[in-house]
């Protein structure tokens, strides 16, 4: 499939960061919201888009939550990550001063980027679905003492003027977007290469130690290790990790192949271009 055509799934309204992370990495293909992460996901398995566009980590707040446990079942394999520059601003209605404003209301993954902020100017804040539709909500209501913490594209396309830009807590406030496919590309697109995948580890002594210490000696670097439970259990436990090169590369294959000595099962999900911005 070209990027030059087509559609990508993404979850929020028009003016949601994903909206804009899609922008970026496919900025040829229609955006297509969807109401949850799940809803985006089934969008492509339908055939209703061609890609979707998911957040899996913010570097303030930490990870977002249900998306690690949704990638493996999920049918879709990552192609390409986006890291996106976060920029928050407090939006309200047309002509109304900040200090009119009591409370604010945005996704609870980005009221949690903006907490000094929030308290220094003694704002209330208002969880929302998500960060454009908050935007949305706040000129729909037209409450003067309401505003929205969202980006500069979701007070354009509602209407909202910005009464303060840039108020994240950190100033490299980036989140790390995922771009997946019904289709698995493991083709070597780029020289810096990462590789996604998923693993359970056997009912033995230390198998955990023991299934990393491939990574170790082949040198490999991981640059991220997650677990999870599976099927609501607290015995079964799925674990997910990045790493960084291609299943082809001599130290990976020799890592994946220790690997399978002390694991039930592991599949990789995704093998894609490193983002520039990741270092």
């Amino acid at each position: 499939m070209s990027e030059l055509s087509g559609r990508i799934a993404f979850q929020g309204e028009l003016g949601a960061y994903s909206h804009e992370a899609c922008r970026q990495a496919r900025p040829s293909m229609q955006a297509l919201p969807c109401r949850t992460f799940e809803d985006a996901i089934e969008a492509v398995r339908a055939g209703q888009a061609d890609l979707a566009m998911l957040p899996v980590e913010n570097s303030t707040y930490g990870r977002v939550a249900d998306i690690h446990s949704l990638l493996p079942g999920s049918g879709l394999r990552i192609i390409d990550e986006a890291f996106v520059r976060v920029h928050i601003n407090l939006l309200g209605l047309p002509g109304v001063p900040i200090e009119r404003i009591t409370q604010a209301m945005s996704h609870t993954v980005l009221l949690g980027q903006c907490r000094d902020f929030l308290k220094s100017h003694n704002l209330r804040a208002l969880t929302g679905a998500d960060t454009a539709g908050s935007a949305k909500l706040v000129a729909e209501r037209g409450d003067p003492t309401l505003g929205a913490l969202a980006s500069e594209l979701a007070g354009e396309i509602y209407g909202l003027d910005v009464l303060a830009r840039k108020i994240e807590d950190q100033s490299n406030n980036t989140t790390r977007f995922l771009v997946m496919s019904p289709k698995a590309d493991h083709s070597r697109r780029a020289e810096r290469m990462m590789t996604t995948l998923t693993f359970r580890v056997r009912n033995i002594p230390a198998a955990l130690y023991k299934a990393m210490g491939g990574f170790a000696t082949n040198g490999v670097n991981m640059t991220k290790l997650e677990s999870y439970m599976v099927g609501g259990s607290f015995t079964a436990t799925e674990f997910y990790a990045d790493i960084e090169g291609h299943p082809e590369d001599g130290p990976v294959l020799n890592a994946l192949e220790e690997l399978r000595f002390f694991t039930s099962q592991s599949e990789i999900i995704g093998v894609y271009p490193a983002d520039p911005r990741r270092a």
